[in-house]
């Protein structure tokens, strides 16, 4: 087999073989990327606090602040990257985030809590750098749904990983992230390989969803002036999304504690798997829907529907309606279908509609930094004012009330989407590349 095959062979965007190369080594390049972020979430660390805050609300803060300023720093570094770039790129930023865990587990607390800052640091910028293989393809959804699964079920597995070491393997929490990460440093190394062998987009792929390239400054302020009301409604509902599911994930453990669950390992893993099945299937089923503004609209309802999900799951929880399992599932659901629309189908079709030259890059690390800083600011209020809460209780209301305005902000970006498309009313017309775009306003 020649080196030039596999690239000449996936250039058969039609084939099934293209979408299931593509899907592999996007979701195993992301799934194995969670080792190094996620597994130190599967202990308590309940022998040492800091202030009088929780040790593990510092280290999630810490991870989290480094992960966030990772996501600033990918507005410029992602949508600017050149594709040679990029897998030496992705290899370079996990070996960054692994040396941070092993310098966690050889600081002693609470000073070892940089080291979570500084493994966030890298990590933050690897998505973008995964969704640049996938985007402006007529299968786009269904293989960044591929990629979106990753993050789905990867969270409960690492978890259920580091909580067998700890409890079964008789390691150290503090030693067990760095340890994780090891297991997973070569699968990673072979799936970025993959997605190297991904050949750019074709011209009718560029027909259909607009050519995607680098955007610089002017470019990026120029898009974010054409779209601004739009995106304050996205991106306002992308911040609260960010808090409530990352919260679901960071606190999964003393959630399910609160529930009365948290003793079985393997529990994680299996809620997640449930969460990830479904929502991969509605998300990647949009590939069906050839109008990128009618997939742009739908998109946005599924995302509604997914926060009316929320709102219900937890009326029936409180109610004894349904257990603790099907209870998380549903939530699960019910948050990762309008996050992985975001992350598949709203801006992808959003850039496609309005033919625009960019990327996804742009809008996803722009929506990222805003998130994961709401979510910090959360983190720290809970302190504040909710201590005596448990993890439940306090993850109920947050979520309600998110949901609550979610559905409102939602509803109203659906409305001023329809209007301003409304003019477009083929979406199999093929637009010249070289048009100028339509502007909102």
């Amino acid at each position: 087999m020649s080196v030039s095959y596999i690239p000449r062979k996936l250039n058969d965007t039609n084939s099934l073989f293209f979408s299931a190369w593509c899907i592999t080594a996007a979701f195993g390049t992301y799934f194995c990327m969670y080792a190094f972020r996620k597994p130190f979430t599967a202990g308590t660390f309940e022998d040492v606090t800091l202030l009088g805050v929780g040790y593990k609300t510092v280290l999630v803060t810490s991870q989290v602040f480094g992960y966030a300023l990772s996501k600033y720093i990918g507005i410029r570094v992602v949508s600017e990257m050149k594709p040679s770039r990029r897998s030496v790129t992705i290899v370079g930023l996990i070996v960054a985030a692994e040396a941070a865990l092993f310098l966690f587990a050889i600081v002693p607390p609470p000073f070892n809590c940089v080291m979570l800052f500084l493994n966030g640091l890298p990590l933050g910028m690897v998505f973008g750098l995964v969704l640049a293989y996938l985007e402006g393809r007529r299968v786009t959804e269904a293989l960044s749904a591929g990629l979106c699964a990753s993050f789905i079920v990867s969270s409960g597995v690492v978890k259920s990983v580091g909580r067998f070491l700890i409890l079964d393997g008789g390691i150290s929490e503090y030693w067990m992230p760095a340890l994780t990460g090891l297991f997973f440093f070569l699968p990673l190394c072979f799936f970025v390989w993959m997605l190297n062998q991904i050949p750019a987009p074709t011209t009718t792929d560029s027909e259909l969803r607009s050519k995607r390239t680098p955007m610089f400054r002017q470019q990026r302020w120029d898009f974010f002036q054409r779209h601004k009301w739009g995106l304050l409604g996205l991106m306002t509902t992308y911040v609260l999304l960010t808090v409530v599911r990352s919260f679901r994930d960071d606190f999964a453990v003393e959630i399910w504690q609160d529930l009365g669950e948290a003793g079985k390992a393997e529990i994680y893993a299996q809620s997640e798997m449930l969460v990830m099945f479904g929502v991969v299937l509605l998300s990647g089923a949009f590939i069906a829907i050839k109008s990128n503004r009618l997939a742009l609209l739908s998109s946005l309802g599924l995302s509604i529907a997914g926060f009316v999900l929320v709102a219900s799951a937890i009326v029936a929880q409180h109610q004894q309606y349904v257990g603790a399992f099907p209870y998380m599932v549903l939530m699960g659901l019910g948050m990762y279908l309008p996050y992985v629309a975001f992350h598949t189908t709203i801006f992808e079709r959003l850039i496609a509609t309005f033919r625009e030259r960019g990327n996804i890059g742009y809008l996803m690390y722009l929506a990222d930094t805003l998130g994961y800083l709401g979510y910090v600011f959360v983190i720290l209020l809970r302190h504040a004012v909710s201590r005596a809460q448990n993890h439940l209780y306090l993850f109920n209301i947050v979520s309600l009330l998110i949901a609550g305005v979610s559905i409102l902000l939602l509803t109203l970006v659906w409305r001023h989407y329809k209007r301003l498309t409304s003019e477009i009313t083929s979406i199999t017309t093929i637009h010249r590349l070289d048009e100028p775009v339509i502007q909102e306003g």
